[in-house]
C-alpha cells in the first residue's frame, strides 16, 4: 500500500522530453512529455477506447494522439478530438496528474488533485546557493520495497559494516541514536566524538587529524529523506552553527525513493556541500563515491527484500530499530486513514 496524497520525484527534468515517455508510479502506468513551451504534462497512459498506451502516440502540439484510432488529448486530459465523429463522449476523458519541476526533477501528485501544494514539495536548503557545490548521479533502481529503503536510511549504524571503504569505521558501531518523532517524519541522529575522519570524507573536510562527527538521518512521509553528515575538528563538535565558515565540513544529502511497484523503487539523489563549490573534480568525486556506496546498500537490500518474501527463519527487531520501526507505524496509519477518508460515506435512510 502507498499513500497517495503526496508528492514523488517522476524522473529527471533531462528524461522528460517532447517525446510521450511512459514512467511507472504507485503500480500506475504514466505517460510524461513536455508542452511546446517546456511544462510537463502527466496523463493515465492508456487510451479509453482501446486501452493502448498513449506513449505509443505522438505529440502534436501540446495535445497527444493515440495510436491506434488518433483520439487526442489535451493537458487536463480532456479528450478534444474522435475523428470520424463530432460528438466527444464524456467518458473520454482521461485522467491527469499535478506536476512541477524543482531541483532538476520532476515531481507528481499521485493523490486527490485538489490537495496538490507545490509549498509542500520538499524544500531543499542551498541548492542554489553559490557558496555550496552540488553533485548528482543518475537514478538507481532497487529490486526492492521502497520501505526497506526508508529502513536503512534510519539506521546509522549500518554504515559501519556496509560502508566500509567509504562512509563508515569502527566508530559508527556502537555509539547510542536519538529518535524523535516530528509531523513530517522521523530524525535519528547522534554526535561521535574524537573519532577518525571516514574515508570518503578525507579529502573533503578542512582540518587534519580526528573529527568530532554528526549523523543526522530524517525521513519525512512517504519517502523523502535529507541526510546530514557533519565533521567539526575534535573537540568542537556539537553546534557547528557556532563555527566560523571554512572551518567545519557539511555534506546535506537529498534521497527521494519512488515506489514503482511493491518489490522495485527507484532512488533519485544528489548532495550540496559547504567546501569546493566550482570544483568539478570534486563533483565527480563525490557523485562516483556516493553512486558506489548506494550500490553496496542496493546489493543488501536487494538480499533483504528476497529473505524477507521467502522468511526462512522468524523475524527480529533490535534496538537500533527503533527509528525504522516508529516510521512505519506512523505512515501505515497516515495510509489508512487516508483511504477511509476516500470510501464512500453511508446515505442516510
Amino acid at each position: 500500500m502507498f499513500l497517495r496524497n503526496a508528492w514523488y520525484v517522476a524522473a529527471a527534468d533531462s528524461d522528460v522530453a517532447r517525446e510521450p515517455k511512459q514512467i511507472m508510479i504507485l503500480g500506475e502506468k504514466i505517460v510524461f512529455y513536455r508542452t511546446e513551451a517546456g511544462k510537463p504534462v502527466a496523463l493515465i497512459d492508456a487510451c479509453p477506447h482501446r486501452k493502448l498506451p498513449l506513449s505509443k502516440g505522438r505529440i502534436k502540439g501540446d495535445t497527444l494522439e493515440c495510436g491506434y484510432h488518433g483520439l487526442t488529448f489535451d493537458c487536463s486530459g480532456n479528450c478534444v478530438r474522435v475523428p470520424g465523429q463530432d460528438r466527444i463522449p464524456p467518458s473520454a476523458n482521461i485522467q491527469s496528474y499535478p506536476v512541477e519541476s524543482r531541483y532538476g526533477l520532476v515531481w507528481i501528485w499521485m493523490g486527490e488533485p485538489a490537495l496538490a501544494d507545490t509549498d509542500k514539495i520538499f524544500k531543499v536548503e542551498h541548492y542554489d546557493d553559490p557558496a555550496w557545490g552540488i553533485n548528482r548521479g543518475d537514478a538507481l533502481p532497487f529490486a526492492c520495497n521502497y520501505l526497506y529503503i526508508t529502513d536503512n536510511l534510519l539506521d546509522p549504524s549500518h554504515v559501519a559494516w556496509v560502508h566500509q571503504s567509504s562512509f563508515g569505521n569502527s566508530a559508527c558501531e556502537d555509539e547510542p541514536l536519538t529518535v524523535e518523532g516530528t509531523p513530517e517524519g522521523v530524525i535519528v541522529s547522534r554526535w561521535m566524538y574524537d573519532v577518525e575522519v571516514a574515508p570518503f570524507y578525507k579529502k573533503l573536510v578542512p582540518f587534519a587529524g580526528n573529527c568530532d562527527r554528526k549523523q543526522h538521518y530524517e525521513v519525512r512521509y512517504p519517502s523523502l529523506a535529507y541526510i546530514k553528515a557533519v565533521f567539526t575538528p575534535a573537540g568542537t563538535g556539537g553546534d557547528e552553527s557556532k563555527l566560523p565558515a571554512g572551518q567545519y565540513f557539511q555534506m546535506d544529502s537529498y534521497n527521494f525513493m519512488t515506489p514503482v511497484d511493491e518489490t522495485t523503487t527507484r532512488y533519485f539523489w544528489f548532495q550540496v556541500r559547504n567546501v569546493f563549490p566550482g570544483d568539478a573534480a570534486i563533483s565527480k568525486y563525490m557523485s562516483d563515491s556516493v553512486a558506489f556506496a548506494f550500490n553496496e546498500d542496493r546489493e543488501i537490500l536487494i538480499e533483504v527484500q528476497q529473505g524477507m518474501t521467502q522468511k526462512r527463519t522468524r523475524n527480529i527487531d533490535l534496538a537500533i530499530d527503533a527509528g525504522p520501526l516508529l516510521f512505519r507505524r506512523r505512515l501505515q496509519k497516515k495510509i489508512e486513514a487516508e483511504q477511509a477518508a476516500a470510501q464512500p460515506q453511508p446515505v442516510s435512510a
